[in-house]
Formats: structure tokens, C-alpha cells, sequence
């Protein structure tokens, strides 16, 4: 795994800017919107897909949901047409992702993990929560993996 980019950090910052922008008026009257919240990108790391190439995958906490999102890992790259579906395999298993537009310029493919937030306590909590997920997404059950290969 290697770090992200300046230019990777400013996409996900631009996801999370894009979710505000097209979410945050009408999530304010659902009854989960936690005030205490706001669009945060974390925990993103990039990962070969074979189905996909490079993609950036990780977390977008909202004040109403926690996703599981995956978007190209450059911006240049082909993204989702919304509405498409796909499957994400990861080391945990396979999620069933769905593109979606935030406005005119950001696509993502993302799962709803979790769809209430509202007894999250703080930014810092959330940041804690999705760090947990996505631990648990990103690394398989050590009890259905297979063991390496012993080195000769």
C-alpha cells in the first residue's frame, strides 16, 4: 500500500464537497441527520481491482450514512456512469456497488453500510467508526484465507 497523493487528497475532498452540495438541504429533514456530522472521506487506500484497474476505495461518513465508496484513482480515468451496478470483491468478500452522481462533475461507486447515524456523538467518533469498517472490509476472515507459501 502507498500514500496518497496530494491530488488523490484533493479528489476525496471534492467527493466529500460534492455530497454537501448535493445532499445536505434535503438530508436535514430525514430523521437520522446527526447536526453533530459533516461530509468526510477517510480511510481511502488504493487497490487493483482486476475488473477495474486502480481505484481509490475507502469511506464516505455523512451526516445521515456511512458508504462504502470506490472511485477511479485518477481523476483522467473513466469513472461510473450513474446508475450502473457492480460488484466489488475485497479481501472480506463482495459488495454490491451502485454508481451514483454527486452533481455534474463527481461520480462514485458506493454501498450504504450503514444507513443512520444519528447516535454518533462527534466527528471524531464517526472518524473511529469508519475506521472499524473499514478495517473489517479491507481485510478478509485470517480463518477462510489461504496461508502463504512458505519461502524456500
Amino acid at each position: 500500500m502507498h500514500a496518497l497523493t496530494p491530488e488523490q487528497y484533493q479528489r476525496l475532498r471534492r467527493l466529500a464537497e460534492a455530497w454537501t452540495a448535493s445532499h445536505l438541504r434535503e438530508s436535514k429533514s430525514l430523521p437520522q441527520f446527526n447536526p453533530l456530522l459533516a461530509a468526510d472521506a477517510l480511510c481511502f487506500q488504493c487497490y487493483r481491482l482486476p475488473e477495474h484497474g486502480e481505484q481509490l476505495v475507502g469511506a464516505l461518513v455523512t451526516p445521515v450514512s456511512l458508504w462504502l465508496v470506490m472511485l477511479p484513482e485518477r481523476a483522467d480515468g473513466p469513472g461510473p456512469v450513474a446508475g450502473e451496478r457492480c460488484t466489488l470483491t475485497l479481501p472480506s468478500g463482495r459488495y454490491p456497488m451502485e454508481a451514483i452522481a454527486l452533481g455534474d462533475e463527481v461520480a462514485c461507486w458506493r454501498l450504504v453500510l450503514l444507513d443512520d447515524l444519528s447516535d454518533v456523538t462527534s466527528r471524531q467518533d464517526a472518524s473511529r467508526l469508519a475506521q472499524r469498517l473499514m478495517e473489517r472490509v479491507m481485510a478478509g476472515d485470517e480463518r477462510t484465507q489461504t496461508p502463504p507459501e512458505p519461502e524456500a
